[in-house]
């Protein structure tokens, strides 16, 4: 479907309703974002899957519509997990952001300081169901 006819379908959908989310499920392992998109999905919302920070950064570059962004903190490389998220708020500041993290893997305060509102939640979380707590929340505190 061409980028107009979405947005001219998501535009007829009523305010509130969850088939207008959009997330960017970006983890190393596949197996990782295979639960957690399919958790995702389960809930209704869309899902788009990235394996690397650069090509989630040109997701959001290109201006797709993306309003929770899910990182894993096995993230490695250039955009690393924290670096990506402050890649991205910069680029989208209303975009919220979780870190699935190991409580050993705790995001630098440089990185701390510039995404502050970023939800920190245990990786183990989201691989056991609790996507759709974590993704309510996330979706509680979003800029309007």
């Amino acid at each position: 479907m061409p980028p107009a006819d979405v947005e001219t379908a998501s535009n007829s959908l009523p305010q509130g309703s969850c088939y207008r989310i959009q997330v960017l499920v970006v983890g190393r392992h596949k197996r990782w974002r295979d639960e957690v998109s399919a958790q995702v999905r389960m809930l209704g919302y869309q899902v788009t899957a990235c394996d690397r920070g650069v090509d989630a950064m040109t997701v959001l570059a290109l201006g797709l519509p993306v309003d929770v962004m899910v990182v894993d903190s096995a993230l490695q490389g250039g955009l690393c997990c924290a670096q990506l998220a402050v890649e991205a708020r910069a680029l989208r500041p209303a975009l919220r952001i979780i870190l699935a993290s190991d409580p050993v893997d705790a995001i630098g305060p440089e990185a701390s300081a510039r995404v502050p509102d970023v939800l920190l939640v245990p990786r183990d979380q989201l691989q056991n169901g609790m996507v759709a707590t974590t993704m309510r929340e996330a979706l509680a505190n979003r800029a309007a």
